[in-house]
């Protein structure tokens, strides 16, 4: 059970974390990112293996009015991918990838949307920052230095992705720790300074709460995992970087209601002081949002 006394008892042993300075991020000229409240990232999907089928768009027309409408729906960022991340999903290379990508961050782009790409394979990401991407979600280390000099080339923003291996797809199983935010914290510290040395200045820190892994199964041990992190997540911003968190789902709690998942965990996650929240339900988290007075 989460009550009041847990929340006042997170504030008080790491209060010193709770009003932390991180970097702004500024995506364009007229957007910065974490000058003081959340922002929304909207989900566009390109696979169809992708379970939130609300999210899914198999053609170029569909993920393009998608992105606009998500735009208008309150996200300032529209974040596409083009493989799910699900372990029994298809693999897609990266020509099957730029094939289903390029068209729609190139359209987005050239509206003057803000993209995002969520990838673990540099060819990919080179070509979709070429086409006008502004963020690269990574979802994987294999070739963190050269995704971070890239980034900083294009003047891009990257996500980092607590991720235990080369990608999420490799990924079977996490630590589950009884407190996550050290082990986090020692990963993004790694990689906040791999990025400098890369010139790479613009970036989000996200614990990847999104991820499906085995030793997440149960509900009950992954749902207490995930709320402890949304609630520990603003002691990470102690980084110097700005929080991202992808907001998951509870189907053992929410059965048929479950896109009112969301919009649950997003309340944790603000609490939490998450500056850039993913979402498939923009609308319905923006309406949670503004009732926290937060957005």
């Amino acid at each position: 059970m989460l009550g009041l006394k847990d929340l006042a008892a997170i504030v008080a042993e790491h209060g010193e974390a709770f009003d932390a300075d991180v970097a702004p991020v500024h995506l364009t000229d007229q957007l910065t990112i974490a000058a003081g409240q959340p922002a929304l990232m909207g989900v566009v999907n390109l696979s169809p293996d992708s379970w939130y089928r609300e999210s899914v768009c198999l053609t170029v027309d569909a993920a393009v009015q998608r992105g606009r409408v998500l735009v208008e729906q309150g996200a300032t960022v529209v974040d596409i991918g083009a493989e799910s991340t699900l372990g029994q999903a298809e693999r897609v290379d990266a020509d099957g990838q730029q094939q289903r990508l390029m068209p729609v961050v190139r359209q987005l782009a050239g509206e003057g949307i803000v993209v995002s790409v969520e990838t673990y394979d540099l060819e990919v990401a080179k070509a979709c920052l070429a086409a006008g991407a502004k963020v690269l979600n990574l979802t994987g280390t294999a070739k963190s230095e050269a995704m971070y000099r890239l980034a900083a080339e294009h003047d891009a923003a990257v996500i980092v992705c607590y991720v235990a291996g080369e990608n999420v797809r490799e990924v079977t199983e996490i630590p589950i720790d009884h407190d996550p935010v050290p082990r986090m914290s020692e990963y993004f510290e790694r990689e906040i300074e791999l990025a400098a040395r890369c010139r790479l200045t613009k970036g989000f820190i996200d614990p990847g709460l999104g991820f499906y892994y085995d030793n997440l199964q149960d509900s009950s041990v992954r749902i207490r995992h995930q709320m402890k992190t949304f609630l520990n997540a603003f002691r990470l911003r102690k980084l110097g970087w700005p929080v991202c968190n992808a907001l998951p789902h509870a189907f053992e709690c929410f059965g048929d209601e479950v896109r009112s998942a969301e919009p649950f965990f997003s309340v944790l996650a603000a609490l939490g002081k998450t500056d850039l929240l993913r979402t498939h339900e923009v609308p319905k988290v923006a309406g949670v949002l503004k009732t926290l007075g937060v957005y």
